[in-house]
């Protein structure tokens, strides 16, 4: 099968094109077109701007897990974790560092094109327009890398004239400023947006351990986004958007630390024919390079050694998409498109440290392409009953897959290893009813069937972190999972009950299992120290993810409102040939219990009080489940004021009890934390 001739006619269509249509505040992640939340029959969480900046947290993604289903691979967030644990989990589907889930931002990919997890700095705040998280559905939609769900994280549409500013100071020297400028130019808008971030941080691993070695994370960022729509006709658009990106970061010892660098750009046309036919096309291309050294410290953690510099990880990715949505009498709408990406990328590192100097030179990589076709229908049954049906079907294929080794000093090689390209077709199903048998109440069912392709990085790049040593397997199978959910919602007056239950049937999850301890020299990992583990990438044939989530919605006056949630998840392997003794155990990273409880109460002398708690649940570090993360709770707050009609105050604390939040914890008992009490505040301006 060649994939490339067969969607050639399709790509050259599309023009180079934009970021995404002005739409009307609705879930539009599930069918990539606008939809009543009231109609979507998976579970849709819609999430304002302002509820985004109102939160009291540092990072968006901190913002985020007021959803408790919501996570990254690891605890911590992106105010300190390496961009390679930022991977987002949504229910707990395999959390892992290439994220189960889809993030978009204005309808474009946010997920790295080699490691496929999220670079979450890259993302405005100030000029969110709103996010939607739609946990266990889209796949029908959105195709490969849907197979947990869709985030769509959308900016302020480019119309009108407005001016936002936010700019705030900290602990640990933190410090940010964020802006957007959008104003009228010519016949079209031009929107500016801009934001600069740093911070001193804190050491991560826990006191009782720390040593000479352990130093603050740092980081510090910058973008610069510039878009800028047209009309091209009465009914007829185009939006050009282009962005940068780079971020430096140390990640706690001095030797370890890592930088992203990303050139972004895209366009898109909008049409509308009359009332039944419009249609959106896409089209976008990222360039980026990714650096990151690691190492080993010895048990006193008064010494460390280099493990690898990855001097050199460039990924490209390119794509382009078209969708159009015919709307029907009687509440009857069909949407359907076409899409494809295209991504490549490769590590290039230096490792085995002897004698004060790398001795090993590895480079290794691939590239990947995608394309799909989609369509979904959408009609009443009955006046009070509609129904969702949802295909896709997606072609892959991996070309160029290489591992070179060879001696520095004297360029010998030591392994050169090419692998056989591989392709697959997938189909993704989906099918949901909406009934609402009376006023109150809302009943869903839905479910879908979805697929993941292993990463690039997955397949090709082996690491080591501290005493443990992960290889690769470019014979990763697809992972594909079958899910299903029912949820009903109860409104009375100003109180909203809402619960779905959730299960989902995963088959070959990628997960690194651990297969030699050291001390000793093994065959695929050399020589391990006491304590050292050494892991390989391995499907696991089924896991099992299921559980119940409920929500509560309450209006108690005026001036208050309280949000209450609580997630039950059992995440458990049901088969591993490869580790048989894994049977029954809970993925690792996934908490059985979460919950948060939030409020906006806007007191007298116009003081707005923002409180959040959240309750994480005892998790296990490793697919073993010897290493235990203790359960926390964590209460954060925001506290904001206007000075005049466009200037706010904030002063906002996370982790206002300096709670332990245990992030990841090794076998010679390293315990590394999360943020420790953090208070900033600033100012927040819009015109």
């Amino acid at each position: 099968m060649n994939l490339f001739p067969r969607w050639l006619a399709f790509l050259a269509l599309a023009p180079a094109l934009a970021a995404q249509t002005v739409l009307d505040p609705m879930v539009v992640s599930a069918a990539r077109a606008p939809q009543p939340p009231e109609q979507v029959a998976f579970s849709a969480i819609p999430l304002s701007g302002d509820a985004l900046r109102a939160a009291p947290t540092v990072t968006v993604d901190d913002a985020l897990r007021a959803v408790p289903g919501f996570t990254l691979f690891r605890r911590s967030d992106s105010l300190t974790a390496n961009p390679t644990a930022q991977g987002v989990s949504l229910r707990g589907l395999g959390p892992s560092g290439a994220s189960r889930s889809l993030v978009l931002l204005d309808g474009v990919p946010l997920n790295d094109p080699f490691g496929g997890w999220v670079t979450w700095a890259m993302l405005p705040r100030e000029s969110l327009d709103r996010a939607e998280l739609v946990p266990g559905g889209g796949a029908s939609a959105w195709g490969n890398s849907a197979l947990g769900g869709v985030i769509q994280l959308l900016t302020d549409p480019v119309s009108g004239e407005r001016t936002r500013f936010a700019a705030s100071q900290g602990d640990f020297s933190t410090r940010s400023a964020e802006f957007e400028v959008t104003r009228p130019a010519g016949r079209g808008t031009l929107q500016v947006l801009g934001d600069d971030f740093s911070t001193s941080g804190f050491p991560l691993v826990a006191g009782e351990r720390r040593g000479p070695v352990d130093i603050a994370a740092w980081s510090h960022h910058d973008w610069l986004s510039v878009r800028w729509r047209t009309p091209l006709g009465d009914n007829l658009e185009a939006t050009v958007t282009a962005r940068t990106f780079a971020e430096t970061r140390g990640n706690g010892t001095a030797y370890t630390g890592n930088s992203t660098r990303e050139n972004f750009v895209s366009a898109a046309l909008a049409g509308q024919a009359g009332a039944v036919f419009a249609w959106n096309a896409t089209a976008y291309a990222t360039d980026e390079t990714y650096t990151s050294t690691f190492s080993s410290v010895n048990a006193t953690r008064t010494a460390e050694t280099p493990a690898s510099n990855q001097f050199d990880v460039p990924s490209t990715a390119a794509g382009a998409a078209w969708t159009g949505v015919w709307t029907q009498a009687g509440g009857v709408r069909t949407s359907a498109g076409v899409d494809a990406r295209f991504v490549r990328g490769e590590t290039r590192e230096d490792f085995t440290f002897s004698a004060g100097a790398f001795t090993k030179l590895r480079t290794a990589g691939g590239s990947q392409a995608f394309a799909g076709l989609f369509a979904l229908h959408e009609r009443p049954l009955l006046p009070n009953l509609r129904l969702t049906l949802g295909a896709r079907l997606d072609e892959w294929r991996e070309d160029d897959g290489h591992r070179y080794e060879s001696t520095i000093s004297t360029g010998a090689s030591l392994t050169a290893a090419q692998y056989p390209n591989r392709e697959g077709t997938e189909f993704s199903p989906s099918a949901g009813l909406v009934w609402t048998p009376a006023k109150a109440w809302r009943l869903r069912a839905a479910a879908q069937q979805a697929f993941r392709v292993p990463t690039l990085n997955e397949l090709y790049r082996p690491f080591r972190q501290g005493t443990t040593v992960v290889e690769t397997n470019p014979a990763l199978r697809t992972e594909h999972v079958t899910s299903g959910e029912l949820g009903a919602d109860w409104t009375q007056g100003p109180l909203t009950l809402g619960a779905t239950g959730f299960w989902n049937d995963l088959h070959d999850e990628v997960a690194n299992v651990t297969i030699a301890r050291g001390p000793g020299t093994f065959p695929l990992f050399g020589t391990l120290a006491a304590g050292g583990l050494g892991q390989q990438r391995l499907n696991l044939d089924r896991t099992r993810v299921r559980g119940l989530a409920l929500s509560a919605k309450w209006k108690a006056a005026e001036k208050l409102s309280l949000t209450a949630d609580w997630l039950y998840d059992d995440a458990t392997v049901l088969r591993a040939s490869v580790s048989p003794t894994l049977v029954g155990n809970r993925l690792p990273q996934v908490a059985r219990n979460s919950a948060s409880l939030g409020a906006v109460w806007q007191a007298p002398a116009g003081v707005t009080v923002t409180p959040r708690v959240r309750w994480i649940g005892r998790q296990f570090e490793d697919n073993e489940n010897t290493l235990v993360l203790g359960e926390v709770v964590v209460a954060d707050l925001t506290v904001s004021r206007p000075l005049t009609k466009h200037l706010t105050l904030f002063f906002s604390v996370e982790n206002l009890g300096n709670a332990r939040i245990e992030t990841g914890r090794s076998a010679d008992g390293t315990v590394n934390t999360g943020t420790p009490r953090l208070a900033f505040g600033g100012l927040r301006g819009a015109w």
